[in-house]
């Protein structure tokens, strides 16, 4: 089916050991599904599959009514950590441009640059932030330069792997509006994985579990 993002009778094994088994589930555009379970129940690996970074070993996953490959430019991760998302070796800027220069091929460092602020205003990042490196910056901004990059890319869908784990109350809060606000403007489908209930009732408007 096109507008969504599904998974059908998903099974995953890894060493002979069973992560997950015959799970459906679909995120639609313009729609945001909380999936909850505790550790260790096989959130992260059923959003990895959903993204297309590992195949599933049953069942099959679509985007948009096409299966869904690695690489899929219409899905976007925003994960737990963003220092391990990110190069030490790269200003907030560089972070955020490769979203950018992966949407249609190499661009004039003018275009690029031009995109890089537009999306950092977007995640609230002020622009006296974006020559510094990761080391230099909190979680929460460097979290908001991954979300930007998220964003640049343009995606269908984003799913989100305890994206505010790692982040205070406050900028957390701000966070899920920006997601929010993206769900709103552009029909953006997200998937946030959580094991704070509290949160996925404050932020989806459907929420799944896993065992």
């Amino acid at each position: 089916m096109s507008g969504e993002l599904s998974a059908v009778k998903v099974g995953f094994s890894y060493g002979g050991a069973e992560v997950l088994r015959n799970v459906s589930l679909s995120i639609g555009a313009g729609s945001q599904v909380g999936l909850a379970g505790p550790s260790g129940s096989g959130k992260t690996t059923l959003a990895r599959v959903l993204a297309g970074l590992i195949p599933p070993s049953a069942g099959h996953v679509a985007c948009n009514g096409a299966p869904v490959r690695r690489g899929d430019g219409s899905i976007a991760m925003l994960f737990q950590s963003p220092r391990r998302s990110c190069s030490p070796r790269m200003t907030l800027r560089a972070v955020i441009a490769e979203g950018i220069a992966g949407v249609r091929g190499p661009r004039r460092r003018r275009e690029i640059d031009a995109g890089v602020r537009q999306f950092a205003a977007r995640v609230q990042l002020t622009g006296d932030l974006l020559d510094r490196y990761p080391h230099e910056v909190s979680d929460g901004q460097l979290q908001r330069a991954c979300l930007a990059r998220a964003l640049a890319a343009r995606p269908d869908y984003l799913i989100c792997d305890e994206a505010t784990a790692m982040l205070d109350a406050a900028t957390t809060a701000a966070v899920v509006r920006i997601i929010s606000g993206e769900v709103a403007a552009r029909s953006l489908g997200v998937l946030a994985l959580s094991h704070d209930r509290e949160l996925l009732e404050a932020w989806c408007g459907a929420i799944k579990h896993l065992p």
